[in-house]
């Protein structure tokens, strides 16, 4: 399971952060593929990987709160071996319609909504934390989809044309939305179950000591 988050000048730390601790536990405690190398010894390989990535080649990213984040790589074209198997964007700012560093900003430039509406349209799982939602908005994704954002833009996120859905994490189909900040960590542990199962969520949940909150609400039902 291969996994992108991607960031933006102005994102919020714990939208971006949270997942990536849950998916890089998960990765390390998941079953472990063994191979042989040339002398018969085996060695484990991680089923995947979890990286911080951009649009553009740079070296790292100022969150919301001043953090500055390092970034692995820059975001590769959905329909080329090296996209990501989800694609996370947080969100940030949105509210305060900070025109230099925030959600709002990357929505007013198009380049993120762009890329997330590529990646969509290709069929790769899809994944918004907080008012990340805001951004697929306006990408056209969660257009007559079910969906959740922050509680301060759900208003907005409703005249969009989404179905919105009182839950701290949507699952519908290859599109997945969480409401705000921390339930980007029920999010990542939603899939982190659905992946590698109960065993390797529960362990996760334990090791960051954080209670699990809500059932996810999955195209009308819940899990």
């Amino acid at each position: 399971m291969h996994i992108d988050i991607l960031l933006y000048d102005g994102f919020d730390e714990l939208d971006g952060i949270g997942p990536y601790e849950v998916f890089d536990y998960a990765l390390g405690y998941a079953p472990e593929a063994e191979s042989g190398d040339a002398d018969g010894a085996t060695a484990t390989e991680r089923p995947g990987r979890v990286r911080y990535v951009t649009l553009d080649e740079r070296e790292r990213v100022t969150a919301s709160h001043g953090t500055r984040v390092g970034v692995d790589g820059v975001l590769p074209d959905p329909l080329t071996e090296a996209a990501p198997d989800l694609l996370v964007v947080p969100g940030g700012g949105w509210t305060a319609r900070d025109e230099e560093a925030s959600a709002w900003a990357e929505a007013q430039k198009g380049d993120i909504p762009r890329a997330l509406g590529e990646y969509h349209a290709a069929g790769v799982r899809t994944a918004a934390v907080c008012t990340g939602a805001m951004l697929l908005a306006a990408a056209g994704v969660t257009d007559g989809r079910r969906a959740v954002t922050h509680a301060s833009a759900i208003d907005e996120l409703r005249e969009s044309g989404a179905e919105v859905v009182d839950a701290r994490v949507v699952a519908d189909g290859d599109l997945l939305t969480a409401g705000g900040v921390t339930s980007g960590i029920d999010l990542a542990l939603y899939l982190v179950e659905r992946e590698f199962g109960d065993a390797v969520a529960d362990r996760v949940a334990t090791v960051i000591e954080y209670e699990r909150r809500d059932a996810v609400a999955v195209n009308g039902g819940s899990a």
